[in-house]
C-alpha cells in the first residue's frame, strides 16, 4: 500500500517543512491513518497529541488542520515516535506508534554508518551513504503498509479538554503581560516564569 495523498499535496507538505526526510514521511503517513479511521475532516472536531517534537509533526498539522496555534495539536515532550488522535464528537480515540522494526534493514545500516568516525575522505564517502540510505528509508516509509508501519491501541479516555481563555495578568518584576496559568507567586508577588527564574535559587 502506497500513500494515499496526491503528489502535488505531498509536494506542498515539504514545501510548508522545507524539505523531505524519512521524519517528514513518518508524519504523513501517521496523518494518512488518521484520516482514514476518521474519515472527512469536516464530520470530526480532531484533536492531535504529538509524543515528539520531530520533522513529521509540520507534516501532521498541515494535512490534519490540527495546529498549535488553534489549541488542537498538543506537545508531550516524551521523545517517543508516539501520536494520539481525538475526535470530540464521537469521543474516539487511539494512539499509533512507530513499530521498532519499520525501518527495517535500511534503518539498522544508516544507524552504523551515523556511529562511525573516520578521516575527512572517509567521512565524505560515509556522508555520501548516509544520504542515500535516507532517501531510501524515506521511500520505504511512504511505501509501507500502515500495518506494518505503526502499532494501533484503541484509547477510551484522555480526550484533551478544549483550550481555555485565561486571565492575563502582569509581572510585578519585568512588566510584561502573560497567561494567568503560567504566573508563579514569589515573595507576595506575581511573576513571569523568566523572572521567578532569576530570583528561585532552587530551579
Amino acid at each position: 500500500m502506497t500513500c494515499y495523498f496526491s503528489e502535488k499535496v505531498i509536494e506542498d507538505v515539504i514545501a510548508f517543512h522545507g524539505h523531505s526526510c524519512p521524519g517528514l514521511a513518518i508524519g504523513i503517513r501517521v496523518a494518512e491513518l488518521a484520516m482514514r479511521k476518521f474519515g472527512d475532516q469536516d464530520s470530526t472536531e480532531m484533536v492531535t497529541v504529538s509524543e515528539t517534537d520531530m520533522c513529521g509533526v509540520d507534516a501532521i498539522q498541515f494535512l490534519t488542520d490540527c495546529t498549535y496555534g488553534k489549541g488542537n495539536f498538543i506537545h508531550r515532550d516524551y521523545g517517543k515516535m508516539a501520536f494520539s488522535f481525538f475526535d470530540r464528537l464521537s469521543e474516539k480515540g487511539f494512539r499509533v506508534l512507530l513499530k521498532p522494526d519499520a525501518r527495517g534493514a535500511v534503518g539498522v545500516q544508516l544507524d552504523t554508518l551515523t556511529e562511525l568516525t573516520g578521516s575527512e575522505s572517509e567521512a565524505a564517502a560515509t556522508q555520501q551513504k548516509i544520504t542515500q540510505l535516507r532517501q531510501q528509508l524515506q521511500e520505504r516509509f511512504m511505501s509501507l503498509p500502515l500495518e506494518e508501519m505503526f502499532d494501533v491501541t484503541q484509547l477510551d479516555s484522555g480526550i484533551p479538554r478544549p483550550a481555555a481563555i485565561l486571565q492575563t495578568l502582569v509581572c510585578e518584576c519585568c512588566g510584561e503581560a502573560m497567561m494567568e496559568s503560567r504566573s508563579r507567586r514569589f515573595n507576595g508577588k506575581v511573576l513571569c516564569i523568566p523572572c521567578f527564574a532569576t530570583v528561585e535559587q532552587k530551579i
